[in-house]
């Protein structure tokens, strides 16, 4: 009788650990950091296909979407706007929820409310400045099927065959800070060709209270260039913003985390910027 009292004892005890572990993990997850698995090379060399991150859910304050499993029609965070809001800086690397496709995407901020960005030959323009480029080589990478989606990258040179070498022109890109006074921002970007659908745009003028995004790669990115009407990330929302992407904690290069082979040591830890 003592014996199956004990058992009984241990199993709720057991329940309970689980339950506690839950709800922590959940405080964490909703409050502090969020997981992000990088699925595509919109965001190259910045961000490569397998890398993995904990997202900086505090940067921005919170909204609907601060909380796991938060759609435009639910969310277990009933918040109005954002909580204990702050704005993001130009040149974050951000995730933040699709407007129309209801994912996480993570891209790079480049346009602030008010300003006006524009496109011309693959040069980025800000309120008519263009953003400049100082060439910095070539990114180059193997052609073949990346990560779980298993979808080769694009290349300057191709036809590339599978197994050849793929090649990307880099170059460092600067941005103006959020403000005279602040320092400009350097980062890295990828082109392919200056002639791709969305290597010229009108002239697109941010709404207040809205952001503009691009990936890195700027010839390989579904980004704000695409309007919403046509399913793409258009200019997106402050309560859209999931939080800021500071450092890689792992990353593989193969298709499963288990692969320990294919797993990149020299981007373990390594700061986003």
């Amino acid at each position: 009788m003592a014996s199956s009292k004990k058992t009984d004892s241990g199993f709720v005890e057991t329940i309970k650990t689980i339950v506690w572990a839950l709800v922590i993990a959940g405080v964490v997850r909703t409050l502090f950091f969020q997981p992000f698995f990088i699925p595509s090379g919109s965001m190259k060399d910045t961000l490569l296909v397998g890398d993995f991150l904990f997202v900086n859910k505090m940067a921005y304050g919170y909204s609907r979407y601060s909380c796991p499993f938060a759609s435009a029609d639910f969310s277990p965070c009933p918040i109005e706007g954002r909580l204990f809001a702050s704005e993001p800086k130009r040149g974050d690397v951000v995730v933040f929820r699709h407007p129309v496709q209801n994912v996480d995407f993570i891209k790079r901020l480049v346009g602030l409310p008010g300003d006006k960005i524009q496109m011309i030959d693959g040069t980025l323009y800000i309120n008519g400045t263009a953003a400049p480029q100082e060439p910095a080589g070539n990114f180059t990478e193997i052609k073949e099927p990346q990560g779980a989606q298993g979808t080769p990258p694009r290349c300057v040179n191709d036809p590339v065959g599978l197994g050849g070498t793929c090649i990307k022109q880099r170059f460092i890109e600067t941005l103006p800070g959020n403000t005279p006074s602040d320092p400009p921002v350097k980062h890295d970007i990828l082109n392919i060709s200056n002639t791709w659908m969305a290597d010229n745009t009108p002239v697109l003028t941010v709404p207040e209270g809205e952001y503009f995004f691009m990936g890195d790669n700027r010839d390989n990115s579904e980004d704000s260039r695409f309007p919403q009407s046509v399913g793409g990330v258009g200019f997106v929302p402050a309560q859209y913003l999931v939080g800021r992407a500071d450092r890689i904690m792992f990353s593989s290069a193969g298709k499963s985390l288990m692969y320990f082979w294919t797993w990149r040591p020299d981007r373990f830890f390594k700061a986003v910027k």
